[in-house]
């Protein structure tokens, strides 16, 4: 039986440099860590995380799973990433579609290239990692800036991953929007085309104009407004869902942070009273 998830509300993700700050519980629902930075930490910070795991609802954000290479599964990490998840009751485990070794880590998120071939393979090896861990995964769209070999389209390729390994999406609402800038594709249509019910969280960041036509997916700023839009359509289409934010460099004070996530909370409520609103009128 695979464990499913079960978080709700708005999140982000912490890091390190976060140490020592007081969060409210009535601030932010739920976090997020990578687990390759946490796994094995001791002293303090092992003390720290171990804290706040019990005060909050956590969820796994892998960087070194690398799905889609060509090397076998490190299947070490994912036994280590199983036993990190009882130890801290951690809610629920996702990963980048995508691949970063090549006989060494190659320390960047490349793009799988998309055709059948590459679904088939991906897809066994997304099976294997839910059969070890024993729970469904959680596999991220990503951004990309080219597309090698490619046979259908990034949305193509997306959905028939999802649908041949049976596994989740985690949302990456800010990847659309750049990719349909970089891609020259309609965000919306992207949105809409995908299986509600496969959908168990967002991710929601900011983003590097390094043109008018070319967006770079840096996670180091504000979230800017067409994002918010397409955030509040995700919720219009699919309904309210875990929202997490997403901030790896350039980190603001925690309570610039915050207003962030309270701006998440404000699209989420908007969206709930009107769900209520339409059911009282029937």
């Amino acid at each position: 039986m695979l464990r499913e998830f079960s978080i709700e509300g708005a999140g982000f993700g912490l890091r390190r440099s976060m140490m020592g700050e007081n969060l409210d519980t009535d601030a932010v629902d739920f976090l997020e860590v990578a687990p390759e930075n946490w796994i094995g930490v001791g002293g303090r910070y092992g003390r720290w995380f171990k804290e706040y795991t019990e005060r909050f609802p956590f969820l796994l954000h892998g960087l070194s799973l690398s799905i889609g290479a060509p090397e076998p599964l490190d299947m070490e990490l994912v036994a280590a990433i199983k036993k990190f998840i009882k130890q801290h009751n951690i809610r629920g485990y996702s990963e980048h579609l995508s691949y970063c070794s090549d006989h060494g880590h190659l320390y960047d998120l490349l793009p799988i290239p998309f055709t059948q071939e590459a679904v088939m393979y991906v897809a066994e090896r997304i099976r294997m990692v839910q059969d070890a861990l024993e729970e469904r995964i959680a596999m991220e769209n990503v951004s990309y800036y080219a597309a090698p070999g490619q046979e259908m389209t990034e949305l193509a390729f997306l959905n028939a991953v999802l649908e041949e390994a049976d596994c989740d999406l985690l949302l990456d609402v800010n990847n659309i929007y750049v990719n349909s800038i970089n891609h020259r594709y309609d965000a919306q249509d992207f949105l809409s085309a995908l299986p509600t019910e496969r959908i168990r969280y967002v991710h929601i960041a900011g983003h590097y104009d390094e043109a008018e036509d070319l967006k770079v997916d840096t996670h180091g700023a504000p979230v800017i407004d067409p994002v918010w839009k397409l955030l509040d359509r995700a919720y219009e289409i699919h309904g309210v869902m875990p929202t997490l934010l997403e901030r790896d460099f350039n980190i603001p004070p925690i309570p610039k942070l915050l207003e962030e996530v309270g701006h998440i909370k404000t699209i989420q409520a908007s969206h709930q009273v009107e769900e209520k609103y339409v059911l009282s009128r029937r």
